[in-house]
C-alpha cells in the first residue's frame, strides 16, 4: 500500500524514486477498452471528486463511468498534484466493472520536472498502460506548432524529448501528450489521435471532464 501521507519534501523524493519505474515502451495488450480520467473539487477543496469514464475502443462509446468523492489528503502545491487526485483516483478505477485497457489521464505524463505526471504516478501505482493528454504546458519548450489540424512538434526539456504537442483541431489551443506508463510516445500520440473526434479534446478527457466538474455523465460541446 503506497503511503500518500508525504510532506512536500517527502512527495518529491517519492517521485523521483517512483519516475525510475516508469516504462517508456510499450508494453500493452490489445486496447479494447480505454479509460479517461479527472479530478474536481467540492466543499472550497475539501473533498476530492474522481471520474473515471470507460469508453469502447475504438468506437468510442461509453459504457459506464464511476464517481468516488472523498476527504482531500494534500493542499495544492504545484509539481506535486497527482499526491492531490491519484488516491482518489485509484478508488474510482477500482470502482469500474471492467479493468480498462489504457488510461488517458487530463494531465501530465513525464513532462514534469521530476519526469512523474499524474498519469505516471497512476501507472506506476496500477500497474496499468497511461498516457499524459494536458491541456497547458508545465515545463520544456517546443518550436512553434502549425496552425493546421494533426500538427506536431517535439516538447523538449534539458535536451530531453519529454512529451509532442499537437493540434487537434485548427486554430485551437495545443494538447501536451506524455508518456505515462508501459507505451512509448509514439504509440501515446496514435491512441490520442485515435480518440479525437471533432473537437479539441479526445473523447476520454471531454467525458471524464464533465463527469468531476459537473458530476453528470455528460460532455461539453465546446470546440
Amino acid at each position: 500500500m503506497y503511503n500518500w501521507d508525504l510532506t512536500p519534501v517527502e512527495a518529491r523524493k517519492s517521485q523521483l524514486e517512483l519516475s525510475r519505474q516508469v516504462i517508456q515502451k510499450d508494453n500493452l495488450s490489445e486496447v479494447r477498452w480505454v479509460a479517461g480520467v479527472d479530478v474536481g473539487f467540492e466543499q472550497q477543496g475539501s473533498v476530492t471528486r474522481a471520474a473515471v469514464a470507460l469508453l469502447d475502443f475504438p468506437s468510442l462509446a461509453l459504457k459506464g463511468f464511476v464517481i468516488h468523492r472523498e476527504p482531500t489528503r494534500m493542499p495544492y502545491i504545484p509539481g506535486l498534484l497527482s499526491f492531490r487526485e491519484c488516491p482518489a483516483i485509484i478508488e474510482a478505477l477500482g470502482q469500474l466493472n471492467t479493468a480498462p485497457d489504457l488510461i488517458l489521464c487530463d494531465g501530465q505524463g513525464i513532462a514534469h520536472p521530476r519526469r512523474l505526471g499524474v498519469a505516471c504516478h497512476l501507472g506506476v501505482l496500477t500497474g496499468l498502460p497511461a498516457i499524459g493528454v494536458a491541456k497547458s504546458r508545465l515545463c520544456g519548450q517546443h518550436d512553434a506548432l502549425a496552425e493546421a489540424k494533426g500538427s506536431q512538434v517535439d516538447l523538449v526539456d534539458k535536451g530531453e524529448v519529454i512529451g509532442r504537442v499537437i493540434r487537434s483541431r485548427k486554430g485551437v489551443r495545443p494538447l501536451y501528450v506524455s508518456i505515462g506508463h508501459k507505451v512509448s510516445l509514439t504509440t501515446a500520440v496514435d491512441y490520442v489521435l485515435a480518440c479525437l473526434t471533432q473537437y479539441r479534446l479526445p473523447e476520454t478527457t471531454r467525458w471524464a471532464d464533465a463527469l468531476a466538474l459537473e458530476g453528470v455523465a455528460k460532455p461539453t460541446t465546446s470546440r
